[in-house]
């Protein structure tokens, strides 16, 4: 037998790059544009879509209505679409794995009534009750604890618990705790939710839809008919009315805007540094500019005086910008570098292999329905801030359609795998737009409701067009 001895030589990293196929391949600014505009043609647009629908309708409503670009409807306009927005973005969780949940909008309202009832009766929900109805609410809470365990979703598990404690121990009345107690409360409807969908296997669709039904009845059975329940608190009033000051304005644009700039840069100065692929210098500046350059715009107008009256003075960023943006970075951060991100995308794509690959898929299908349950809550926080008021129709109407709509504008693909948080933002911003518009025109309803639903159509026949353009051209 001969032995061989393999030398070691200088070219050995790049020989091994080589092997394994690792492009390191550096592109010019032109050949990078070129290379979007295929990827274009072959179907994967993205938020680009809902992005130019947005400047398109800008430009529309500006011209036709005199006071749709005033500090005070921009303002109004940020406030109305928070909401929902915030559960759109929980719902991007549940869209992702070609799931869908119809009871959002009424498990919102559900929080939204719980949290109205801890404050106006001091912190007794027996009282507000009734015995009958608030031991099976306590009994619903400890059911959704244990179901968290069982598939091991310990913050369902946790915040569930938290819920039931604040409601057997009698905790005082307090905005903060009734936010709380919102949250917790939507978290234990997606436990139950998710729980029948990954474990008994019941269709998300007929569970939702059944859950949708249930939960109206259950906010009628806590308001009654015909009533409704105020909310009067200067805290939760000033989640969706209040402002930053013109300082705390100021300073929210040099956190969040450095923040982005110093991730972006960061990451794309260290790709160049490692040798890996990267975008051109020039067009990642580029981007970062205009952002910073729109975000201190914005902030500047924001911080002008927007009040018709000479008595009062109205500046400040909206406290729902704030509310949005750290949802939308802690969100963007779970999805995109985190490896629960990666196992929702893997089961989304293709839930068989994620089976294989060691993927936990039904834990994975539970939690996306308690994020959006928990996202749901604090969407209805800010819509009760908003209008002052819990009232039975809360979370019913259009509330679930315009947060699947907002989420589907965007980009995000309702047979699953394909999506970002960021486009319940940009989608949510078009139906706000259309809304705010519409109602400054003075059209009816009726116009409104045609106008989004051809936008939400328009928006699912790019999804599926693209897709098919996707699929065809991967062959």
């Amino acid at each position: 037998m001969t032995n061989t001895t393999s030398e070691t030589s200088p070219d050995a990293p790049q020989g091994a790059i080589s092997d394994f196929g690792i492009d390191t391949t550096s592109q010019s600014t032109g050949e990078a544009v070129r290379d979007y505009a295929a990827r274009l043609r072959g179907g994967e647009l993205g938020s680009l879509p809902a992005l130019l629908g947005v400047v398109v309708l800008l430009i529309v409503f500006s011209s036709l209505a005199d006071t749709f670009l005033t500090l005070g409807n921009i303002a109004n306009l940020l406030a109305q679409g928070a909401s929902v927005v915030i559960i759109a973005m929980g719902l991007v969780f549940v869209l992702l794995l070609g799931e869908i949940d119809l009871s959002a909008g009424t498990a919102s309202g559900v929080t939204a009534s719980v949290m109205a009832l801890h404050l106006i009766n001091g912190g007794n929900l027996l009282g507000g009750m009734g015995d009958t109805v608030f031991y099976l609410f306590c009994g619903l809470l400890a059911l959704a604890a244990v179901l968290a365990a069982v598939m091991r979703v310990w913050a369902g598990t946790a915040l569930s618990a938290v819920a039931l404690i604040i409601a057997l121990v009698g905790v005082p009345a307090n905005p903060w705790v009734e936010m709380l107690l919102a949250v917790c409360v939507g978290t234990a409807i997606g436990c139950i939710t998710g729980f029948l969908v990954a474990r008994v296997g019941i269709p998300s669709f007929v569970v939702t839809l059944a859950l949708f039904l249930a939960w109206g009845g259950v906010i009628l059975q806590f308001i009654g008919e015909g009533g409704t329940l105020g909310l009067r608190d200067d805290v939760i009033f000033n989640v969706a009315n209040g402002n930053l000051s013109t300082a705390g304005s100021w300073a929210l644009f040099v956190l969040a805007g450095g923040g982005y700039a110093a991730v972006v840069l960061g990451r794309h100065f260290s790709r160049l540094r490692r040798g890996l692929v990267a975008s051109p210098t020039p067009i990642v500046l580029v981007k970062v500019g205009v952002v910073l350059v729109l975000g201190a715009v914005a902030t500047y107008a924001l911080t002008l005086n927007r009040s018709k009256s000479d008595l009062v003075v109205i500046t400040g960023v909206p406290f729902v910008v704030p509310i949005v943006l750290v949802l939308l970075v802690i969100g963007t951060f779970v999805l995109e570098r985190t490896r629960y991100g990666r196992h929702v995308y893997a089961v989304g794509g293709n839930q068989e292999a994620a089976r294989r690959a060691g993927i936990n898929v039904a834990q994975i299908r539970m939690s996306v329905f308690v994020i959006a349950s928990s996202m749901a809550a604090i969407g209805a926080i800010v819509y009760s801030s908003k209008v002052g008021s819990v009232d039975p129709n809360a979370g019913g109407g259009n509330t679930l359609l315009m947060a699947v709509g907002a989420a589907v504008i965007g980009g995000t693909s309702l047979f699953g795998g394909k999506g970002k948080l960021r486009d319940a933002v940009i989608g949510g911003a078009v139906l706000a737009i259309i809304q705010n518009g519409m109602g400054l025109l003075d059209q009816p309803a009726a116009v409104v409701f045609i106008v989004t639903g051809l936008v939400l159509l328009l928006a699912a026949s790019v999804d599926a067009l693209s897709r098919r353009r996707a699929a065809s051209a991967a062959r």
